[in-house]
């Protein structure tokens, strides 16, 4: 696939209070459309701009505005959002740390959020935040540090003016400043086993060390320690950064909200002129990133992980300017692509590759790193230089033939479709998208510069495919064999370096070929208006259902079609698991190069397992969407199961259950708690165990014994009619006839917390942690909507206390965590230095001070976290897959009215103080879970611990 462009980069100040997570692909490349409302200049110093390239479905309102002070704002008025949302980017970064204070852009970004002057409390903005339904984080990056958040619209208003201050006012309060710098540090020590952060270390270390983008940009104790005696402390130093590089020039504020463009300019105007200007200008990076005579150079970096990579690296101009042509993009979408013919095609099937990506990385704006990375199986591991051939055999064949201006005219085609019909996504996501790239590109492209493709340029690409060659090449290979000669400073990964004079030899593959024309390109592109409030049963059958929603608020001529195949044995044992897991996952991957045009022209097909048995899943334009199902139905039905194929699936799937006692142990214990609160649910230790036995014809026969039991319940959502839909969907069961009824499947079941022993996680990670488990006595919407409330007040007062007070970690949350519709409040606090002990006594103790607060608790002291919980729950769909989604899982519920969510945030509303104190004593005391480890526990045996649970009433009612 062709690779994003990313940036290696730090979640700062709240980096788990955000929902949903936000990658740095997601924050940089893809962009949302947008026309202005006409403007003129007045005696506010607000000036006009150029009118942007706009989509023609796009129905929002936009203006641009240039303050007084330099700042730049774009506002966007969205009569449909049900949140307002506010993102600032700032173009300084750790780029910009002095040498004797790495990671202090960080930890200045981590300082804003504790008081200003007009709200000097620590946690003024973030209870703000908290107390009206939002959501709030910040990320420091090599160029760009972005402070967001969104909130009820209502609250707005008082949102911005906390936020607004942090760029006119901070106090940098000197109380504050030692917790906040082990608040850095315990984020440092999170991220130690982070093999993406471990192997950008090592790079860092073989780069041009006078590129500022390769210093260690997170921070520590150590770095950040206070100054020797005589010269400015640490908080002068914080200052002086703050006032050297922030100012309102070198920022850029965009602001979505359903409120007019009127009221949104007066808020702004209002707030954010104050900021200082100072004549600033973003800093630019004159040292290059990679030294001439440096390459080429073979890194070997010790991976922790169970898991190889190859990744192939050049140095190139940064393209980043070259938006409106993208050559860079034209080679990547060739070298990545993964059709037939394609390196990876040949690679998997010479059994050496399961995965590839290609694209731009690193760039700072004058020199970048054009990527290709190779996830390796055994056998590649052992072929490195024959795939290191095959990559410059393909490099050479678009040399010789791939640069056909036909070929950049589809991709120019395909983009400008997904610009045409794009769906904007939630508020908070399309400031921060806004802000980004208000900062690097003219106001005319902020929206359309990742789809812009305007002219086909063979000299350019030829000249960024000139630089893809052996001499330039820095290659890393990761994998847990190396045995490493040197260590990496900041994050511990053995290392060898190795500088050949020339490469080792070797054949390339053979099979190579460039894609022909795309067969899946939608032609038909016409919006229909029918529109349905809820979806409703089209086919009704014990066997076969399929509810249908015809959909048009989205302007897009895009279906969602999903379809649980059910199996009454689809997770009976853990070998039945693995093998439902098999099946899927043979079923994508035997499609990949069939089905990779196709994702290219908007179209995609996903199959994943389940408790019940396995979803087909496809998503996109209604035109050839049919040429896709049948497809993939031939390939379930009676597709060739390889031996090859079967054993580079499961080596996947050992993999990923190999590895998964290293992901970030707050994870881990949340895997936990469901393998012990959810029946059936099978570890990922049984799992790896069933799975290594199988063999393709075990597969084979699973798949005869699968199809020949199953019910099949399906849903479609979208712009079609309903003649097409059922038509579409008649062919699924005729090809598949379903014979089983919805009482011949199991359901899964959430089983009640009570007398069970504390939990260890299976982890080779290194903290501490604690995750308190407090259970709903039913699921009822009383108990849901009880909970819910509870852990809406416990949310911010818990994080404060414990992780900006106590400074017990870095990752400190509690929420509201449902287990199915099994209601619980979870509270979690990880630590590299407090041990499980110590954490609980603190979590004992914050309850004990809550019990005594809910105590004199009124109804009006709760009805701002009521309407918090209410909004959250009644939170606007952003895009046709997000609708799906809810619709399908409100239909796992048996919600057939599809009304659940609105029922429960009534209730919700109606709770009272006096509600909360009767649910307490039981809910503190009765069935509670402590998910806890330290260095050298031993895993618990949860099936075992568990075995003897039982279910969680459901509602009497």
């Amino acid at each position: 696939m062709r690779l994003s462009s990313s940036f290696p980069g730090s979640l700062g100040a709240n980096a788990l209070r955000l929902l949903p997570p936000l990658t740095a692909s997601l924050l940089g490349a893809v962009l949302l459309t947008w026309f202005v409302s006409p403007l003129h200049a007045d005696d506010t110093g607000i000036a006009e701009v150029d009118t942007p390239h706009m989509s023609p479905h796009d129905t929002r309102d936009y203006r641009t505005l240039a303050l007084d002070n330099g700042l730049s704002v774009l506002l966007v008025s969205d009569p449909e959002a049900d949140k307002a949302a506010a993102s600032m980017n700032v173009s300084v970064g750790s780029a910009q740390d002095p040498d004797d204070l790495a990671g202090l852009a960080h930890f200045l970004e981590h300082m804003l959020f504790l008081g200003t002057e007009p709200f000097p409390e620590a946690d003024a903005y973030q209870s703000y935040i908290s107390r009206h339904g939002g959501n709030h984080n910040a990320f420091t990056a090599p160029s760009d540090t972005n402070y967001f958040f969104d909130i009820e619209p209502e609250a707005l208003p008082g949102a911005l003016d906390r936020f607004s201050q942090f760029f006119i006012s901070p106090l940098f309060n000197a109380d504050q400043l030692a917790s906040e710098r082990s608040i850095v540090h315990s984020e440092y020590q999170a991220r130690l086993r982070d093999e993406g952060r471990r192997q950008l270390d090592v790079v860092n270390q073989r780069l041009n060390p006078d590129n500022p983008t390769t210093r260690f940009a997170v921070g520590s104790r150590e770095t950040l320690a206070d100054r020797p005696e005589g010269e400015p402390s640490l908080r002068e130093r914080v200052i002086e950064f703050y006032e050297q590089y922030y100012d309102a020039n070198v920022m850029n504020l965009a602001l979505v909200g359903p409120q007019p463009l009127d009221e949104l300019e007066g808020l702004v105007q209002e707030r954010f002129v104050e900021i200082a200007d100072r004549g600033l200008e973003p800093p630019t990076i004159d040292e290059p990133l990679v030294l001439d005579d440096s390459l080429p150079q073979a890194l070997e970096v010790q991976s922790l992980r169970d898991s190889r990579e190859m990744r192939f690296q050049f140095a190139i101009d940064d393209p980043r300017d070259e938006y409106r042509t993208k050559p860079a993009d034209f080679l990547a979408n060739l070298l990545g692509h993964e059709g037939d013919g394609s390196l990876l095609a040949t690679l998997r099937e010479a059994g050496l590759a399961d995965g590839l990506s290609a694209g731009v990385s690193r760039g700072d704006g004058n020199q970048a790193l054009f990527t290709v990375t190779v996830s390796l199986t055994p056998s590649g591991a052992e072929a490195l230089d024959t795939i290191q051939a095959s990559l410059f055999e393909a490099i050479a064949l678009i040399d010789e033939k791939g640069l056909e201006e036909w070929r950049y005219d589809e991709q120019a085609s395909l983009a400008e479709q997904q610009f045409t019909f794009q769906q904007h996504g939630a508020p908070l996501q399309s400031a921060m998208r806004l802000a980004m790239n208000l900062a690097y590109y003219p106001r005319e492209d902020v929206h359309y510069a990742a789809y812009r493709m305007d002219a086909f340029d063979a000299e350019r690409i030829s000249e960024y495919l000139a630089a893809l060659r052996p001499d330039n090449l820095l290659r890393i290979y990761s994998g847990p064999d190396v045995e490493g000669e040197e260590i990496s400073p900041w994050f511990d990964a053995p290392y060898r370096v190795e500088q050949p004079a020339e490469w080792a030899e070797a054949e390339p593959l053979s099979g190579l070929a460039l894609p022909d024309p795309n067969p899946f390109i939608a032609e038909d592109l016409t919006l229909l208006e029918e529109q349905d409030d809820v979806p409703y049963p089209l086919i009704e059958g014990n066997s076969f259902s399929l509810w249908y929603q015809a959909h048009a608020g989205f302007n897009t001529p895009k279906v969602e079609w999903r379809f649980s195949l059910q199996h009454p044995q689809a997770t009976r044992s853990a070998r039945d698991a693995a093998l439902t897991r098999l099946l899927a996952g043979w079923l994508d991957d035997s499609l990949n190069e069939a089905f990779y045009p196709a994702r290219l022209a908007g179209q995609r097909f996903e199959s994943y397992a389940h408790s019940r048995g396995m979803t087909l899943s496809f998503s996109g334009w209604r035109d050839r969407q049919e040429l896709l199902m049948r497809q993939a139905l031939s390939q379930l039905i009676e597709g060739e199961i390889s031996d090859a194929g079967v054993e580079r699936v499961r080596y996947r799937l050992e993999r990923e259950w190999r590895n998964a006692p290293q992901a970030a142990l707050h994870q881990q214990a949340y895997r936990t708690l469901g393998e012990a609160l959810i029946r059936p649910q099978w570890s990922t230790s049984a799992l790896l165990e069933a799975v290594r036995e199988l063999e393709a014809d075990d597969l084979r026969d699973f798949r005869r014994r699968f199809l020949d039991e199953l019910r099949i319940e399906a849903m479609v959502v979208g712009n079609l009619p309903a003649e097409l839909a059922e038509r579409e969907a008649r062919m699924v069961a005729d090809a598949l006839r379903p014979q089983l009824g919805e009482s011949d499947i199991p359901r899964l079941e959430p089983l009640r917390a009570s007398q069970l022993a504390p939990l260890h996680p299976d982890t080779e990670r290194q903290e501490s942690l604690v995750l308190r488990y407090l259970q709903g006595h039913d699921r009822s919407l009383d108990s849901q909507a009880r909970l819910a409330v509870i852990a809406q007040l416990i949310d911010t007062p818990f994080y404060t206390r414990l992780r900006t007070e106590e400074q017990l970690g870095y990752i400190v949350n509690a929420g509201y965590s449902p287990l199915l519709d099994a209601p619980g409040v979870a509270l979690v606090v990880q630590s590299p230095e407090t041990d499980s002990a110590t954490i609980g006594e603190r979590i004992d103790a914050f309850l004990d001070d809550f019990e005594t607060r809910l105590e004199t608790l009124e109804d009006d002291d709760i009805a701002a976290y009521r309407q918090s919980v209410r909004d959250r729950l009644l939170t606007r769909d952003t895009s046709l897959g997000a609708l799906t989604n809810r619709q399908w899982q409100a239909l796992a519920y048996g919600d057939t009215d599809f009304d659940r969510r609105e029922r429960l945030a009534a209730r919700v509303m109606e709770v009272s103080a006096d509600e909360l104190r009767e649910v307490w004593p039981s809910l503190r005391r009765e069935a509670v879970v402590d998910v806890t480890f330290d260095p050298g526990d031993e895993a618990s045996d949860v099936a075992n611990a568990s075995e003897e649970l039982e279910p969680l009433p459901l509602p009497d009612d």
